[in-house]
């Protein structure tokens, strides 16, 4: 069991001498124009609250798209900032890409291609030949700027996710003593559902850069080394769990990610916190004697949000006694709203609460609280510390 006191103890012993260098689409701190004013924001990811504690131990680089309207004003000219803003202790490196480089890379290649291959969640993925060649113009941009941070010092990179598959080979081409390690942040599918894919060898020869590469589960190891021993010339060891191609060792783990528990704790005892959970109160308007459910989640078509609330329909069907006893809350925060898939989910969502509410409505109760928001995190724990269940229901996760 990881905890940040063995995390910090791994890396000033293991990494002693290393620098750290973090490579991600999200960006952990956007800054944004609010009433004349720049603002600093934490965008909504699991993949930046479990990453940052990470950081902050480390005192390292972290390279990402540079995202908020703002972040030109704040960095210096190479795009560099120190944060946190409160307690600065490493330093974000933006990366700053054109509207164009963006359609192709994130919300085409990226979300219309590999998501929702990876996910198997029956929405068609989209191949276009013009955003693969954005997304390996992209992953060429970010390799720049990592071998810039890096110079000459002994450098550990750690990539995340499915946007740079092929940065890890890039970057092991140029600088062969870098140890390179990328973690897949979502299920890797089936070789038959790869096989869909039409650069498929050139994206496992860019994932074949990486030293290390960890998924959250054993299954997707596995999916992943057969879909790379009948794609490629590669010799699989499944005892091993690692792939050997032209003499290059990748090793293969899998990595179940978590969240900094006693950070969490923390906020959850102090004295705000109970406050904002007063204010959910009010917010909501919950009597003292109503059940309260919650789900925290973008609106995206892998988490199960429609069919959650299928099952919240179902349950006052089945049990007419939580009627006016019970009121479940939605935070769908909008995601790559961009893409018509989710123009559409966003739709659905709306449309379903709203029946279920004109269903089941009395008086001023209604079942279904949807609130299409982000929260800082503090206002979150107090809804979790509120609440009586918390409904987690992604299809393919």
């Amino acid at each position: 069991m990881w905890t940040k006191e063995s995390l910090a103890e791994l890396i000033a012993t293991r990494f002693r001498g290393y620098r750290l260098i973090l490579v991600s689409n999200r960006e952990p701190y956007s800054h944004q124009y609010k009433h004349g004013h720049v603002e600093c924001l934490r965008p909504a990811s699991g993949v930046t609250a479990a990453l940052e504690p990470v950081m902050r131990v480390s005192g390292g680089v972290w390279i990402a798209h540079g995202s908020g309207d703002a972040d030109h004003t704040v960095a210096d000219s190479s795009g560099r900032i120190d944060v946190p803003p409160e307690n600065p202790s490493f330093t974000l490196r933006r990366i700053f890409l054109t509207k164009e480089q963006e359609m192709g890379y994130y919300y085409g290649l990226a979300n219309r291609g590999l998501w929702p291959l990876c996910h198997v969640a029956y929405t068609r993925p989209a191949f276009v030949p013009e955003d693969w060649k954005t997304y390996r113009e992209v992953n060429a941009i970010f390799a720049n700027a990592v071998l810039e941070e890096a110079g000459d010092s002994p450098t550990v990179v750690f990539i995340q996710d499915f946007h740079f598959a092929l940065l890890p080979r890039m970057l092991k081409e140029r600088n062969p003593n870098m140890i390179v390690a990328q973690f897949w942040h979502i299920p890797w599918p089936t070789p038959e559902m790869f096989r869909g894919f039409p650069w498929k060898g050139e994206l496992l020869e860019g994932l074949l850069g990486n030293d290390l590469i960890g998924f959250h589960l054993r299954l997707d190891c596995q999916n992943f080394l057969n879909t790379v021993d009948l794609t490629l010339e590669a010799r699989v060891d499944r005892e091993r769990f690692d792939v050997t191609r032209n003499g290059k060792v990748t090793t293969v783990r899998p990595f179940p990610i978590g969240i900094d528990f006693a950070e969490q704790g923390v906020i959850a005892r102090s004295e705000e916190c109970q406050e904002d959970e007063r204010a959910w109160r009010r917010e909501i308007g919950l009597d003292d004697d109503c059940m309260i459910g919650v789900g925290i989640d973008r609106i995206d078509y892998t988490k199960g949000i429609l069919e959650r609330l299928g099952a919240i329909d179902r349950l006052l069907t089945k049990y007419p006694k939580y009627r006016e006893h019970f009121v479940f809350v939605q935070i769908a925060v909008p995601s790559r709203s961009r893409i018509r898939e989710y123009q559409m989910l966003e739709d659905e969502i709306d449309s379903w609460s709203d029946e279920i509410n004109w269903r089941w409505a009395v008086g001023s109760w209604r079942p279904i609280v949807l609130i299409k928001k982000q929260f800082p995190q503090k206002r979150l724990v107090a809804l979790h510390r509120l609440a009586d269940f918390c409904l987690v229901s992604s299809l393919h996760d």
